[in-house]
């Protein structure tokens, strides 16, 4: 077991449904060899610029639903990666697996689509915890 600090998770969509359904498909610690997992659910574009542009607590990683409306995921990703230095990890939640390609043009580090399935999001987040504690 790590002796991290608890991994901060923030998951944007405008859907309550989707944030709960990816916070539900996690849990609070979803692999036991990774520390617990800190969510903070965001429903609107400005709050997650907030907290991405606050350094000492920025998250560690990063939920995006590439559907959210107004401000798409996709978007914000992508803007993310361009704008901020050392930008945590990006997981793109697509509206469909054809749209994966939109999540390598969002610089995104993993992508799974809609409907969300508990064990595949929890594979490709654990996989991206793993690289921020490496690089920790």
């Amino acid at each position: 077991m790590t002796e991290h600090e608890a991994l901060r998770v923030l998951i944007y969509s405008d859907d309550r449904d989707v944030r709960a359904a990816v916070v539900a498909a996690l849990g609070t610690r979803p692999h036991p060899d990774l520390p617990p997992f800190e969510y903070v659910e965001v429903a609107t574009e400005p709050v997650v610029w907030q907290h991405l542009d606050e350094r000492r607590d920025r998250p560690d990683l990063v939920i995006v639903d590439g559907e959210a409306v107004p401000a798409g995921g996709l978007g914000i990703a992508r803007q993310m990666k361009d704008e901020i230095y050392q930008a945590p990890p990006v997981l793109v939640l697509t509206g469909r697996p054809q749209d994966a390609w939109l999540a390598t043009w969002s610089r995104a580090e993993a992508a799974v689509p809609h409907p969300i399935e508990p064990m595949r999001l929890a594979e490709a987040v654990i996989d991206l915890a793993r690289g921020v504690l490496a690089r920790a």
